[in-house]
């Protein structure tokens, strides 16, 4: 049964509970992008300004090109400022801002092609360079990033050339325009890719994917996922629920399997205690980032990290899910969780073909399109 395109929300709802089936949030062409926070989201229109849905339920002012939510604080960008706003302040965010920056008129120029018609796509211009600007889309801005609590600006080296930025729970990802990967923050669940558990304060390269440019990157809970320019996906960090697609400690424990060690376990030793254990051990951190084999050998265009699960896009545009499901953010139609890659099957079914995934912390938030016509799932 065909349906129409546009934005839909898996997961977590918080008049409800539990979403497992997917809500339409809106047209194709509407919805730009989706800014999750926990209890409520952003929608980030094409010629109109944001609004805010969920929880917290608000049309922003008018000149808003963009937002960043957290549960403290909305980071607005505007015309001519970047500002972060309480949310306890109330539906409209009104009073004045918790932070504000005032952009030059070169960086308002640039700040406001995001808001540029894109032809329906749903997707962003490309970034350009301005001198040290990049007009990229938040959480970077000139001169670095922002993030949505205090101390909200943080700088970064130009020399680091910043094409993407992505905000995990503690840790920071940063995708060059080379497609070099570097990562900084909390490192205690192996997020960084580092190798250790230790976390860094300043950006340094992911070194185990040097000599790998990588096109996409996403920073979860605690888990961190990367795609190469040819479509590999790679995964690091903390693997409870099954995020990473590795056998996971609660799945593990039903069935009285053991546990590779934290602080020694490497893409190696991970795959050969997999094989050589009578039980299947599980993997509780992976320090190192592991190219994930896709079923059926899948390239991936898109990845998105949620708190404790992971999704994916396939360059065919079929959506594929894993980790913790308890509030249907999987997709599959119930609150199982998963250790292993399943194809979400409901947009093929549809006709629809899946361009695009940002994962809340507890949601899923696909882009669809009319395209083709799936076949159902074994």
């Amino acid at each position: 049964m065909a349906r129409e395109g546009g934005w839909f929300q898996l997961g977590f709802r918080l008049e409800e509970g539990a979403g497992l089936e997917p809500a339409r949030l809106g047209a194709s062409g509407a919805i730009r992008a989706v800014r999750p926070s926990w209890s409520f989201f952003g929608l980030v229109a094409a010629g109109a300004p944001p609004v805010l849905q969920g929880a917290l339920r608000a049309a922003l002012p008018s000149d808003c090109r963009d937002l960043l939510p957290s549960e403290t604080h909305v980071l607005l960008l505007r015309e001519a400022a970047l500002e972060a706003r309480r949310v306890e302040a109330g539906p409209a965010l009104d009073g004045a801002p918790a932070w504000r920056r005032e952009l030059r008129p070169e960086e308002a120029a640039a700040a406001g092609e995001r808001a540029a018609p894109d032809g329906g796509t749903g997707r962003g211009p490309e970034p350009r360079c301005l001198g040290s600007l990049l007009p990229a889309e938040l959480p970077l801005v000139p001169g670095g990033y922002v993030v949505p609590r205090p101390d909200f600006f943080r700088p970064l080296a130009p020399s680091l050339r910043a094409r993407k930025l992505a905000l995990g729970h503690e840790h920071v990802l940063l995708l060059c325009a080379g497609g070099a990967l570097f990562a900084w923050g909390g490192g205690r669940h192996g997020q960084l890719g580092h190798g250790e558990l230790e976390g860094v304060s300043e950006p340094q390269l992911v070194e185990a994917l040097h000599g790998v440019p990588m096109g996409e990157v996403a920073a979860g809970g605690w888990h961190s996922a990367s795609v190469s320019d040819t479509g590999d996906l790679y995964m690091w960090g903390w693997n409870e629920w099954g995020q990473l697609a590795l056998p996971s400690k609660t799945m593990a424990e039903s069935h009285g399997a053991t546990a590779v060690n934290a602080e020694s376990s490497t893409p190696a030793s991970g795959s050969s205690a997999q094989q050589e254990s009578p039980k299947a051990a599980f993997i509780s951190i992976q320090a190192f980032p592991a190219l994930l084999d896709m079923p059926q050998g899948a390239d991936v265009s898109k990845v998105s990290c949620g708190s404790r699960h992971t999704a994916a896009v396939t360059q065919t545009g079929d959506l594929y899910t894993w980790g913790w499901g308890k509030y249907g953010q999987l997709g599959h139609g119930d609150t199982a969780s998963s250790d292993q890659p399943k194809k979400v099957c409901c947009f093929g079914d549809w006709g629809l073909v899946v361009v695009d995934v940002v994962c809340g912390p507890w949601t899923t938030f696909t882009h669809a399109l009319p395209g083709k016509v799936g076949k159902t799932c074994s």
